[in-house]
């Protein structure tokens, strides 16, 4: 037992802990997963077993507010426990329909001047998610206090010893492109021991992910996902500490210099009031933590809307043609590629207001209309915080000119916006991103957030919120060499960690060979077609702004001087484009077959009554895998798409299913597959 925070001997904490029961206990439903809180010296703790190893050792409770410390001197005031099932339905995430079944404990604790908080547990069969709940505090002066500012969280989550790390560093403040960092694109360690310090001294942005006793052949192996839920204007995004101790991470608020020192890192609200969730995701094997619905499962709609939002696919003329192309002549391009391809959408980035000004935006957006194709605009979020002078600028952050941007947009049709470069956590940016879907809802537009934080459980909460960056994105493919050659190996992490918690717009599936316009000079990209197509159904995202470009198609997209059809692997293979006018982005369900972070990934969803699996490899050699795919049926005719194993390139034959449960899967180094039932 680790004896972090005790004042008594060793010898007598030892004693107490083998003959004390925990205060208050909480099993989940098929009581697989336990949950026990005890206080130790006046110190509030949890700890997580699951089938009776543990998960989270005794891990800290409590918070220190301005009205009064929370954190010690705590005493159990009672527990009551409930039992929650009910069910809910979201489009955008990993399914559409989910069924809630938990056990409820509230735990009442009071500090030694009497004023109390409760600590409230829920427990299903493989996710725990806390928060504190805060009720008015009686005070000397006046009746009730009606407010809290909270200065510091001590919540912790101790893993056990040797335990491995999937791990994302939290940025210094104000550094990067323009000072618009923290923007949670740093790049993962693999499996790296708790000792690994993070890079910039700052922590780990969620979600974080633990391989906790990986070497154990006795059943003691597990996996655990720690992230949170249900941030929004009435507190701060969190994120985890360097470890401490022997395997102690905290809770940690932004750093005061976030957003160029704008806004206290502390979050304040009124009482009565809660606390984020803190989820934990736990398992034996991986696949509750790609499965997990927790991120939904306890967060409630902010607002109702009356607007009906459409989700699809979208062109994107920057992602490859960058910043020149964001003219007339390139939108016409690309809007004639959104109809050929039967996308609805069409993103114009960064820099529309002057190349094309407003009205010849507004007129653009009129003739991509009547081609069957509706727009999403760019915006910079900046104002005050940042150096971004890519525009709009001074838009998104100042209520007077959003509304009127909103107004307008509305008027022309616009369906959406990408709002880029925010750059921190502090509570006020929470508010500004709130107040961005607020507003546009009330237009009817729908929101992508880039350089951004992670979405925590905004899908529910914000009816027009469809996705955020918060990942070394698709941009990094284009502007250096080093993130192609390991972009298998991300491709293979994502869906165990960034995506399994939310909406991951990584504006990926690039089909040109070299990125850059025309197919000639710039980045190599490193993957197989067929692993590029994985990418379409391995990340999810409700709109999906693809990397493919006009040379992709074929020359009936009007080419210019810049084209060059004949260069090798312009003209995407037609089996890739035909494959990609049918992919959805939209999943009823999402079931994880096969995989181990950064090295491969295996996922089937299904979309109606139409399943895709698709899997990557990543492991520096060709892999063979022998999966069991229970959503096959024996005798029935699949499309495989797969690596030509002897030259790379796409293949798709239609294949009888002989036996479901041994189903054999050859991909590439770097490949991929898609099977489509």
């Amino acid at each position: 037992m680790k004896l972090r925070f005790l004042l008594t001997s060793c010898v007598l904490y030892c004693a107490l802990n083998m003959t004390a029961a925990p205060v208050a206990t909480v099993s989940s439903p098929n009581s697989q997963l336990k949950v026990n809180c005890d206080f130790i010296d006046g110190l509030p703790m949890y700890s997580i077993e699951l089938n009776g190893n543990i998960m989270l050792d005794n891990s800290p409770l409590g918070f220190v507010a301005n009205i009064g410390d929370f954190s010690k001197n705590i005493t159990f005031d009672g527990v009551t426990t409930f039992h929650k099932e009910y069910d809910y339905s979201v489009k955008t995430i990993k399914k559409s329909n989910v069924h809630v079944n938990a056990n409820q404990m509230v735990v009442s604790m009071k500090n030694n001047k009497g004023q109390r908080f409760e600590v409230e547990f829920m427990v299903s069969d493989n996710d725990v998610a806390f928060r504190y709940r805060i009720p008015n505090q009686p005070d000397k002066t006046y009746e009730k206090k009606m407010s809290i500012r909270i200065m510091k969280e001590t919540t912790g989550f101790d893993l056990p010893a040797g335990t491995t790390t999937f791990l994302s560093p939290q940025s210094a403040p104000m550094i990067g492109w323009k000072g618009t960092k923290p923007s949670y694109e740093e790049e993962y360690k693999f499996d790296e021991p708790m000792t690994t310090r993070s890079q910039y001294g700052r922590g780990y942005t969620f979600p974080c992910l633990f391989h906790v006793n990986p070497a154990d052949k006795n059943g003691k192996e597990g996996w655990v996902l720690i992230s949170e839920t249900g941030v929004d204007s009435r507190y701060c995004a969190s994120r985890l500490s360097d470890m401490t101790g022997d395997g102690l991470y905290t809770i940690e608020f932004p750093m005061a210099e976030e957003n160029n020192g704008n806004g206290t890192p502390e979050p304040a609200f009124a009482l009565p009031g809660n606390t984020p969730w803190r989820t934990i995701t736990i398992g034996n094997t991986l696949k509750p933590i790609v499965e997990t619905t927790v991120p939904w499962d306890y967060v409630e709609p902010r607002y109702e809307t009356t607007n009906s939002y459409k989700y699809g696919k979208s062109t994107w003329s920057w992602i490859v043609w960058q910043d020149n192309s964001i003219c007339r002549k390139d939108q016409d391009a690309f809007t004639a590629l959104a109809k050929a391809m039967g996308y609805p959408y069409i993103l114009v980035d960064a820099g529309w207001d002057v190349n094309m000004g407003m009205d010849g935006t507004a007129d653009f957006i009129r003739y991509a209309k009547t081609q069957g194709v509706e727009v999403f605009l760019w915006y910079s979020s900046s104002g005050w915080w940042n150096d971004i002078v890519q525009s709009p600028i001074n838009v998104m952050c100042d209520p007077i000119a959003r509304k009127q941007h909103m107004r307008w947009m509305q008027q022309l049709g616009v369906k959406g916006i990408k709002v880029d470069f925010f750059g921190g956590d502090k509570q006020e940016t929470m508010r500004i991103y709130e107040q961005i879907l607020s507003d546009a809802d009330d237009h009817g537009i729908m929101v992508i957030f880039h350089g951004c934080t992670l979405p925590r459980g905004w899908e529910r909460m914000y009816p027009n919120y469809v996705g955020s960056e918060a990942v070394l994105a698709s941009e990094n493919i284009y502007f250096g060499q080093h993130f192609c050659d390991v972009e298998a190996q991300n491709t293979a992490l994502h869906p165990f960690c960034r995506n399994t918690v939310g909406c991951m717009e990584f504006g990926g599936c690039f089909m040109s060979r070299h990125i850059y316009r025309g197919n000639k000079g710039g980045n190599t990209r490193r993957t197989t077609d067929c692993h590029e197509l994985a990418t379409t159904i391995l990340f999810q995202n409700p709109i999906q702004n693809f990397a493919i470009t006009p040379e992709n198609l074929n020359p009936s997209v009007k080419p210019d001087k810049n084209y060059d059809f004949n260069a090798p692997g312009a003209i995407a293979p037609p089996i890739c484009m035909d494959f990609l006018k049918q992919v959805p982005t939209t999943w009823d369900e999402t079931h994880f077959i096969d995989g181990y972070p950064g090295k491969y990934c295996v996922l089937a969803r299904r979309s109606g009554q139409t399943w895709y699996i698709a899997g990557n490899n990543a492991t520096g050699k060709p892999l063979t895998l022998t999966l069991s795919l229970p959503m096959l049926t024996k005798g029935e005719t699949i499309s495989l798409y797969s690596d030509n194993i002897k030259n790379r390139e796409p293949q798709l034959a239609q294949q009888k299913i002989a036996n479901p449960q041994k189903v054999k899967i050859t991909m590439a180094d770097q490949g991929g597959f898609v099977i489509v039932k």
